[in-house]
């Protein structure tokens, strides 16, 4: 049975849509196991990469339902990885809120009282001689 060329289009469409999403779970599960194995250069350039394909996905999906909708397959999987996205983000604000108290315990007070000016060098005084002033 032949397909009209709207169906055969529709098809591409909602292939291309599985594509962009399938691209944003392997870069999720990438973050996700970079994370977990406590890999910064494999977390930095995976959430890069993740960032590109969500931003891709936002842009694809969104003219999906603009100009016809999605098929519901597709939108529960899509609902599905958003959750996930959301459970990863809420996992890493979580991490850096207990990195930010060990880092209080380690470091009483603010960078200021510390010593330390916004760029991290030291915000006092020199001392060319290299002795403490009194």
């Amino acid at each position: 049975m032949m397909s009209s060329p709207a169906e055969i289009q529709a098809l591409r469409d909602t292939a291309a849509l599985e594509d962009i999403l399938g691209a944003v779970e392997l870069h999720l599960a990438a973050l996700g196991n970079a994370l977990k194995g406590q890999d910064a250069a494999a977390a930095e350039d995976a959430a890069a990469q993740l960032h590109r394909a969500l931003a891709k996905a936002i842009d694809r999906f969104g003219h999906a339902a603009r100009s016809g909708g999605l098929p519901p397959a597709l939108r529960r999987r899509l609902a599905l990885t958003s959750g996930q996205v959301a459970a990863q983000r809420d996992a890493v604000a979580r991490a850096s809120t207990a990195l930010d108290r060990a880092i209080d315990v380690l470091l009483p007070g603010s960078a200021a009282e510390a010593g330390y000016g916004a760029q991290g060098h030291s915000a006092r005084g020199s001392n060319s001689s290299g002795l403490a002033q009194a």
